[in-house]
Parts: C-alpha cells; structure tokens; sequence
C-alpha cells in the first residue's frame, strides 16, 4: 500500500517533468489544443527542419498531452494563452531537432553504465532524487526509489505507469546528452585578463561632464519634409536591424456589431420575468433550477462572503423563500431565491485515510478496506499509525491523516487550498468524534471529526440566470449589412466604400501564422488561416465571425522571413528618419562656439552638470538611456569641447570635466568568474539561436493549425 500510495502521490510530478526535461531546462508548459483536423490528401506534414519532418500527429499528440497537463493545473485557457503556448512548443520541437543533429554528428552518447548510475548510482540525477525525497526533510530517500521500481516489476504494476516510467528515463536520457553538448560549448568559452579590466573599469570608472543639448521634439514634426533619400540613407545604415524572424502578414478589417440590442436585453427581461413568480412557489428548487436556468449551478450552504457581491448584502438578511432580482449580472438576468438558512459550525478540523479504488479492485472494495480500518480504529488502534501505513494521500499521511481546518464552503484556511463538496459535507453532518467513509473525486476517504468551531451562519441560495444573447434578428441584420459591404468591394475600392458607408476602419499589423487572436479579435484563427492563403490586397469571399461581431477583411502586407524591404519598414522607421532629419538643422544650433557656455548661450538652453556616471550604466540623470552619447564620453579628452552628438532625445555637446579611476584591479579572479557564469547563462539560448538562423525550415503551422 505505501508503493502505491506514493506512486498515486508522485506520478502526476513525474509526468509534468516528462514533458518538461527536454533540452536543458527548457520547460514546456501546459499547451491547448487548437485547431481541427486539416489532415487532407495525406498531408501530415507540419514541417520540415533541415530535411527532417515534424509529422502533423505526433506534434498533435504532444500538444494533446501538454494539453491534459494544462487542464490539470485549473488554469483558464484563453486565446492569447494558446497562441503563446503553441509558439513555445513549436520553439522547443524545433530546438530539440535540431539539438539532436548536433548530439547524433558529435558522437556523443550515454552508456548503459552511465544510464543505470543516473538511477541507482551514489548520486543519482536530482530529477529522481527530488521525485523520492522525503517530505519532512527534503532529502533523497533511497527507499522510497528501491520500492518504486519493485512495484514496477511486479505484476500489480499499471501498464500506462510503466510506461510514463520508461518515457522519463528516456527524457532524462535525452537531456543528459543535451547537457554533455553544452559542456563541450561552455568549456570552449574563455575569459582573459583584458575581459576582466574592461569589465571592471567598465563599472567603476567614473566621469564627471557638463552637456547642452537640444531636443528633436524642439522642431514640429509638421516643419520636417522626408526625402526619399532621407529614407535610403537611414535604411541602407540599419539594413541589419530589419531581419525579420518568420513571415508576418497584416489586415485591414471592418467590423459589423451583432451584440444583443436593447430589445433583445427587453426580450430576456421579460423571460426571466415569467419565471419570477413561479419560482416564489416552486417547492423543488433545484430541479427548477435544472430546468430553467442556463447555468446548472448545485445549490449549497455558503458563509458570508461566499455569494457574489449583490447577493452577500441581501440574503444573510432576508426571509426563507425571499425572491431578489431580475438583477443583471455577469451578462445575464438572474433570480436568486433563499431556500434555506442555520447555523453550523464555523470550521471543521478532521482527519483522514485516502483509499485508492484502482488498486483495490473499485469503489465497493476500497469501501470494504475503510470500514475495515474503521473498525480497527474504534478497536484502539492509532489512526495516525494506520494513517501512515495505509492512506495513499502521503502529505496528509506522513502526519497522522491531519489536514487544515476548513470552513462550510470548504476553504482551507491561508489559502492553503480547497476541499471537495463531497469530503466537507459530510464532514459538517457528522458530530465531533464521528469516524465516516466518504466517496470523492479522489478516492475513499475514512474521515475523523477532530474539532468543530465557532458558529456562523450559512445560506443556501439558487440561482436562475439567462444570458442577455443577441436575437436571430439582430444578428441576420448585422450580416445582412456585411454581406451587402462585401458584395460592394473590389480590391481597389475598400477605402472608398468604408468612407461611403460612415464605418470604422481597424488594422491588425504583424501577426504571424498560428496566432489564435488578435487586438481586440479574440479566437480568429479562420481570418489568420485566409491570411496565410491570400495576396497582398485580396479581400476576403466571406463574412468572418469572432465573438458577437461579423468581420469583412482585406490583406494589406505580407513581410516574408528575411531582410525586409525599404518600403515594408517605411512606416516603421519614419519617427527615426525623422529624427535624423531634425539633428541636420539641430547641429548647426550647437556648432560654433569656443566653449560650451557659447554653444548654450546660442542655442538658448542651459549647461548641465553630471557627475559620477559609469559606462556600464549609460543614462543621464533626468533625461534617458543614451548608449552612443556616454559612449563618445567615455573616448573623449577632459576640457575639450565634443561635436554634436545624435542621441536618442536629442543632439548632445558636451565637455568632459574629469575622469576618475578605480583603485587598480590586483585579483582579477572574481571578475573573470562573473563573465564567465554570464556567457554560460547566455550560451544555451545562444546556441539555440544560431542553430535555428542557420537552419532551413518549411513552415506548415499557419495551415494545419
């Protein structure tokens, strides 16, 4: 029973690091499945990396296990969730490709000596030494491991746990050769004396300068023409900077509101009106619940504060049988009906043994063994002991079955967590001392009512609500209209025809081909996946629907992988090139004098002195960052007047006053070791990085996703 009780305890652990061991500590985390099947003409093919194809299915089958992962945690899944979850695992399906070309062309392996020490060594690797460490202490336990891996040769062991067993040896494995790779790249990494002096000067050195600056934003943007060379020259000097990582496509979209209209919320209004004086005579108000309501709510006790805000003020006060609402709330019209109040304890505190009905052959069986237990216990053997020795909860039981006192909702107290309905019904029915078997999501439970406190008062309330929803008539209306736009357009006329029909214009600009949303499009992957289909300037053959809202779109760029070009980035860069233009006619203002209290006094603005400025933190207190100005300071001679300097704010003049330095550097020791633990930080993103620009990959997501 202790095997599987702690198996019950760490396997769910064991399988989140299956998933998350693979290429060092990249971790992938929970990812929804998205999408259907697109798996036409036998086209399983997601990509190609290097040659190597990523099948559609087996993709979709990590997805699928990432995706129960997800669920498990109770987290929301949420469009821009998915989207930035599918990007990940996509980065990580790449990586660990191309990873494996480079662990396969290196020769390097890990024996079957190596593989057994990971696991049964002196020092086993700390993946399994965290999975088998005992909870009091923190510490590996051996034990624990010894009997793990009996369970798993003995006939009573789950096919599927063997399973995920030998799938995370395999991951531990894989990252074992993953992590001897980037040995051989760390160790090739060097740090010399010169590093180390540069660094160190880098922070202590300290400037003392005086600036006058001008900023661009002196000169109205409206007073500034931008030449096509003025373009050019700004584009031809940044070129590297526009390297566009994968293909991006932008839209341009007209959106028709098929949100509910007042008489559709005067429609609803009257609905749940009907209901109002059948519910004050129901006398089965959960089955009218069941019956009338959009949402199946179970009606239960709850303490003050545990109903939504309008509720909590009326119903601790209120008569059985009081009727509140219609009142709008969450997007619906509710009823809410007091159905019964008492006062009950304000908390229990109990204790329990978890039975599992997997391995006692099912629920009747694990019944049997609790009520066996039970009778052990009542005849005066230690709970606690029993407790240890049978309950396949492990946190509860390595302390004699005790868990937190909870309230009637079933909260734990500090937020510790959450008991089932089931375990805290039955836990406020019973009486102090009670010994009780309850069956829950969980397992079989033998309960012990140690203590119950305090006294509260507690309501049950049912709730009736229907969703203020758009009619069929407001939404036909909405799409007749954009079906009647759509039928107007051509490629060439959708500005004309926007302005001619008095609507509203939007734009989603770079997206790329497996986003699940967009700005202010939630759950738009059909208008994503037409992107991906058509030409720049080919509007859309249908109406699109997101949410309450009918979309008629038109594609307005396609930014392909790759070095973009002038007229793609021309927007992008204007505010720069503007800038540029601007420090043309600000350098003349700041040329010219002997010294820089004539630049200023000519210019109009103040001298500024600043003291103490490091190179490794380039700003300047009370204006920004500006890398290229302190770096010109820093290779300056003291008392001689600089040129203009184009910054980030401004053009800069400056003098520079002193330069102090730090005492001499006699143990460069230190410093070597903190540049080397930042270049061993940086290296596996890095070489991940170049293995990915260096690599030729076909890209299918925007497709089949």
């Amino acid at each position: 029973m202790g095997i599987m009780g702690y198996l019950r305890d760490r396997m769910g652990k064991i399988v989140a690091i299956l998933i998350g061991l693979a290429l060092l500590a990249f971790i992938v985390g929970e990812v929804v499945k998205s999408g259907g099947s697109f798996l036409r003409d036998d086209n399983n093919e997601l990509a190609v990396v290097n040659g190597e194809k990523v099948p559609y299915d087996e993709f979709q089958k990590k997805l699928d296990q990432n995706s129960a992962q997800f669920k498990q945690s109770g987290q929301a899944i949420s469009p821009q969730i998915t989207s930035y979850i599918q990007e990940t695992t996509w980065n990580q399906v790449v990586s660990q490709l191309l990873m494996n070309k480079e662990i396969e062309k290196l020769g390097i392996v890990v024996g079957s000596d190596e593989s057994t020490s990971m696991v049964n060594g002196n020092s086993p690797d700390p993946q399994i030494a965290r999975q088998f460490s005992d909870p009091q202490t923190g510490q590996f336990d051996r034990n624990k491991l010894n009997q793990f891996l009996s369970y798993l040769q003995s006939a009573k062991a789950d096919p599927n746990q063997k399973q995920a067993w030998t799938d995370f040896l395999t991951q531990l494995i894989e990252a074992k050769k993953a992590t001897k790779y980037m040995a051989l790249v760390t160790n090739g990494l060097y740090v010399n004396s010169l590093d180390a002096k540069d660094d160190y000067e880098a922070k202590n050195k300290l400037v003392n300068f005086k600036y006058a600056t001008l900023d661009y934003a002196s000169i109205p943007d409206a007073k500034v023409t931008l030449s096509d060379e003025d373009y050019s020259t700004y584009y031809n000097a940044h070129k590297g900077e526009f390297k566009n990582p994968q293909d991006v496509r932008s839209f341009e979209y007209v959106s028709f509101n098929a949100a509910p209209s007042k008489e559709d919320s005067v429609a609803i209004k009257a609905q749940i009106d009907k209901l109002a004086e059948a519910f004050k005579t129901s006398t089965n108000d959960s089955l009218f619940v069941q019956i009338n309501s959009e949402t199946k709510t179970p009606i239960s006790f709850q303490k003050k504060g545990g109903l939504e805000p309008k509720l909590d003020t009326v119903m601790f006060n209120a008569a059985k049988g009081f009727v509140y609402g219609p009142y709008i709330s969450n997007g619906s019209y509710k009823l809410a009906k007091l159905t019964d109040e008492k006062t009950t304890f304000d908390s229990v505190r109990t204790r329990h043994i978890l039975i599992n009905p997997a391995t006692e052959g099912g629920v009747e069986k694990a019944i049997a063994k609790a009520d066996s237990i039970k009778k052990l216990i009542q005849g005066g053997k230690s709970f606690a002991d029993l407790a240890a020795t049978f309950s396949v909860d492990k946190g509860s039981g390595s302390k004699g079955g005790e868990i937190p006192a909870f309230d009637v909702n079933g909260a734990m107290g500090g937020g510790q967590g959450q008991i089932t309905p089931e375990y805290t019904n039955a836990a406020f029915k019973a009486g102090k001392g009670d010994l009780i078997v309850v069956t829950s999501q969980f397992g079989v439970h033998l309960i012990q009512i140690e203590d119950q406190k305090g006294s509260v008062k507690v309501v049950k309330v049912a709730v009736v609500d229907k969703p203020i929803a758009a009619s069929s008539k407001t939404q036909t209306v909405a799409y007749s209209h954009a079906q009647q736009f759509l039928g107007n357009l051509t490629k060439d006329n959708f500005e004309a025809e926007v302005k001619k029909e008095g609507l509203k214009k939007s734009v989603a600009e770079d997206f790329t081909g497996v986003a699940a949303s967009l700005p202010g499009l939630d759950n738009a992957r059909d208008i994503v996946r037409w992107a991906y289909k058509a030409e720049k300037g080919d509007i859309t053959d249908k109406v699109f629907t997101v949410g309450d809202q009918y979309i008629v779109t038109r594609l307005t760029e396609i930014k392909p992988k790759g070095i973009l070009s002038l007229d793609a980035v021309k927007k992008q860069i204007e505010p720069a090139v503007r800038n540029e233009v601007k420090a043309k006619q600000l350098d003349e203002k700041l040329s010219g004098g002997s010294s820089i209290d004539q630049v200023a006094q000519k210019a109009g603005v103040k001298v500024i002195p600043v003291q103490n400025i490091v190179f490794a933190n380039p700003i300047i207190p009370g204006a920004s960052l500006e890398y290229k100005v302190i770096g010109s300071v820093f290779g300056s001679q003291p008392n001689k007047l600089s040129k203009p300097v184009n910054g980030q704010q401004g053009v800069y003049v400056y003098v520079v006053d002193g330069f102090t330095n730090p005492p001499a550097l006699s143990n460069n020791v230190r410093e070597k070791q903190q540049i080397a633990q930042a270049l061993m930080q940086r290296a596996a993103g890095q070489v991940l990085d170049a293995l990915k620009d260096n690599a030729i990959v076909k890209d299918n997501r925007a497709k089949l996703l």
